[in-house]
């Protein structure tokens, strides 16, 4: 649980420069094969986060983190596979907020969407085996390591690893204390 409240919206073209703020910064994606982004990066990319709220079918249902009004984060939730219920979550934070809870949150209220709203049966999530800190908010989630892709990017420093966690419905439920669906 999130040391501080934390509350999910759908981003918006306005929401560029809060989502710059973290996306320009080395240490934020020091695992990610984007960034550090420039400003035309993260306009295009929040522009297309945007743009996928109004596809159909919706595949990509992207959230600004905010903090007493403040957007500190974003979370996302994919659709992989509707036919198989299936769906990926991925998530980051400001560093001013590193430690306090709001990775974890991010990812609970992603998966209340994935498995509550949109009926899926497994969602799984990756990180780099080097970030500690997201594979530690993977486990705190309740979701299970399934094993190591090898080569699954090429970042600024070579070729990166992924990880690979996963939650199914039934166990979610059970952690969650939710009755079955049905």
């Amino acid at each position: 649980m999130a040391d501080i409240p934390v509350i999910l919206s759908r981003i918006e073209l306005a929401d560029w420069r809060a989502v710059h703020s973290w996306a320009s910064l080395p240490e934020v994606c020091r695992f990610q094969a984007w960034g550090p982004n420039t400003e035309e990066q993260t306009r295009a990319f929040v522009a297309a986060a945007v743009r996928a709220w109004s596809e159909s079918p919706r595949r990509r249902f992207a959230y600004v983190a905010r903090v007493g009004g403040e957007a500190v984060g974003m979370g996302e939730l994919r659709i992989r596979s509707r036919e198989q219920r299936q769906g990926e979550i991925t998530y980051v934070v400001h560093p001013r907020v590193w430690g306090r809870g709001v990775g974890t949150a991010i990812g609970e209220e992603l998966l209340v969407r994935g498995f509550g709203e949109l009926g899926l049966h497994r969602v799984h999530a990756t990180c780099d085996p080097r970030n500690l800190g997201s594979a530690r908010i993977l486990r705190k989630l309740g979701m299970t390591w399934e094993g190591r892709h090898r080569h699954t990017a090429l970042i600024r420093d070579g070729w990166r690893d992924s990880e690979v966690f996963s939650v199914l419905e039934d166990e979610w439920r059970a952690l969650a204390g939710r009755p079955p669906h049905g």
